[in-house]
């Protein structure tokens, strides 16, 4: 495929906390941030006027899904975006609180893993080629998501040292406080299957392509962590990106098969020397250091003979190698600002430092958690952008912009659509590939290419939503 669409759906977690009250249950807490949503769309589960979808997931996690984005400036603006839209809510049910004399805090938090050891998503969609054979390409892909946590993990504290899951055993079992590449790693239980929380699998086989199904498969990959870099984003992304080509393009590969991808996943992030070797299906033995160097070295040789299909391609393998030589070198100087494990484990290790403590201090699981909370004010991944210690990939404007701006691609017709559709009043219903009126006369529309930034039967109903005077009637998006 010569473009690609990407997207990001990422589960938060949520929290009231009130030192000397009762702090209200997850559900109450997620009840009320949604109430400005339901207001503004009569549902909880809602796509917004930026082509996103906001909705409440199992378990009241609020969720964000991006819009479909071709870029990945845009992928990372929207993600970002994402966050700034939860936020507002926040801030919203915060002051809701305050004026009915509730007492307490509400957080959210971009991570993976709450203190009862539940664990939420974040989850990658790349649309692929339908005629790309999809079995092979899980098959080929499985080890470099096993392995990718290297590049893209967003790094964990365990204060009591590894656990036991199930028949797995991860990290070397002494008990010891430790650190991981990757929140997520231990809360997988498959390599592929249509299942999504029953058994977790690293790659999702249900085929929704949301899309033109003759034409488009949309492959959705379930193990990466919640990700609060931009740059570790834009890696995260792109470097996939970059290996689904080489595959699409049937370049011959070694096969990497392993024995056991579930354990290789959880072991390689209890291993932050990235050495342990693990148990290939040839009966060889390989390291994630390994694989991760054969994979960058296929897909260089890839870009070297077809070329770079967007001008980030090159950041992409920079940042890569980068990387993969900090993780072998075990000094991560030169990406402690681009690489969420690397940023926070800085912080960790700084604060350890000035304060006496080892990993087991409770005060370093706080610190950990408060990286990923999403309040300006309290979280510290925020604290450190502003300072200039964490790296960014666009600027705050386009970030800004995205809350309530799609993207160039099938995005912008259904940001119109809700733009003018709410504004006017009517009841509606959207997906995905839909757009409906629910009226007397049931307009409908169908959008199957995600690549559209037009569409001739949808701006028609759009003009037709608009109000006699013409230019868009905005409703008042909670969010906006």
């Amino acid at each position: 495929m010569d473009r690609r669409i990407y997207g990001i759906e990422t589960e938060f977690g949520i929290a009231h906390s009130a030192p000397d009250a009762r702090p209200l249950a997850p559900e109450e807490t997620a009840r009320r941030l949604f109430a400005p949503v339901v207001a503004w769309g009569r549902s909880s589960n809602v796509f917004l006027p930026n082509g996103g979808r906001l909705y409440l997931d199992v378990g009241s996690h609020p969720e964000y899904a991006t819009a479909e984005c071709a870029s990945l400036e845009d992928v990372v603006a929207q993600d970002k975006a994402g966050e700034l839209i939860i936020e507002d809510l926040r801030r919203q049910t915060q002051e809701a609180l305050a004026a009915e004399g509730v007492a307490g805090q509400v957080y959210l938090f971009k991570n993976n893993v709450d203190s009862q050891g539940n664990s939420f998503g974040s989850h990658e969609n790349y649309l692929i080629a339908r005629r790309t054979e999809f079995a092979r390409l899980v098959a080929i892909l499985i080890p470099f998501l096993v392995t990718r946590q290297l590049l893209v993990g967003a790094g964990k504290v365990h204060p009591a040292g590894p656990e036991d899951f199930g028949a797995v055993r991860v990290g070397a079992g002494s008990g010891a406080p430790s650190y991981s590449f990757s929140q997520r790693a231990d809360h997988i239980w498959e390599g592929s299957s249509s299942a999504t929380t029953r058994s977790r699998p690293l790659i999702n086989t249900r085929d929704e392509p949301h899309a033109d199904a003759e034409h488009y498969r949309r492959l959705h990959v379930i193990v990466g962590d919640s990700t609060m870099s931009q740059t570790t984003t834009a890696l995260r992304v792109g470097a996939t990106d970059l290996v689904l080509r080489m595959i699409e393009a049937g370049q011959i590969l070694p096969d990497r098969t392993m024995v056991d991808p579930v354990r290789a996943l959880r072991e390689i992030s209890h291993d932050l020397t990235g050495t342990r070797p693990v148990e290939l299906a040839d009966g060889t033995r390989r390291s994630a250091l390994d694989l991760q160097r054969e994979h960058l070295e296929s897909v260089r040789a890839f870009v070297d003979r077809e070329g770079a299909h967007h001008d980030r391609v090159p950041w992409v393998l920079d940042l890569w190698e980068r990387t993969l030589e900090a993780v072998a070198r075990q000094d991560t100087a030169g990406i402690d600002t681009e690489i969420d494990w690397a940023i926070k484990r800085k912080l960790l290790d700084g604060y350890a430092a000035r304060h006496g403590l080892d990993l087991s201090a409770p005060r370093m699981a706080q610190l950990d958690l408060a990286y990923h909370d999403t309040a300006p004010d309290r979280g510290l991944f925020n604290l450190l952008q502003r300072r200039g210690l964490a790296a960014a990939f666009v600027d705050p404007g386009r970030i800004e912009a995205a809350v309530g701006t799609p993207p160039a691609t099938r995005a912008a017709v259904r940001g119109r659509f809700i733009d003018a559709v709410v504004g006017s009043g009517h009841n509606y219903t959207v997906d995905w590939v839909h757009l409906k009126v629910n009226d007397r006369t049931q307009r409908a529309v169908v959008c199957k290419d995600p690549f559209a930034t037009r569409n001739p039967e949808a701006d028609a109903l759009v003009a037709a939503l608009r109000p006699p005077e013409g230019g868009p009637a905005h409703g008042d998006a909670p969010v906006l």
